[in-house]
């Protein structure tokens, strides 16, 4: 059950990072 918990809190933050990345990246271009 952790480990599973942990994989999902992985996707989580790597979603999360992507989304502020683009976001940046599209407001500073």
């Amino acid at each position: 059950m952790e480990e599973h918990s942990h994989g999902m809190a992985i996707v989580v933050v790597l979603f999360i990072l992507l989304i502020i990345v683009g976001t940046s990246f599209m407001s500073g271009y």
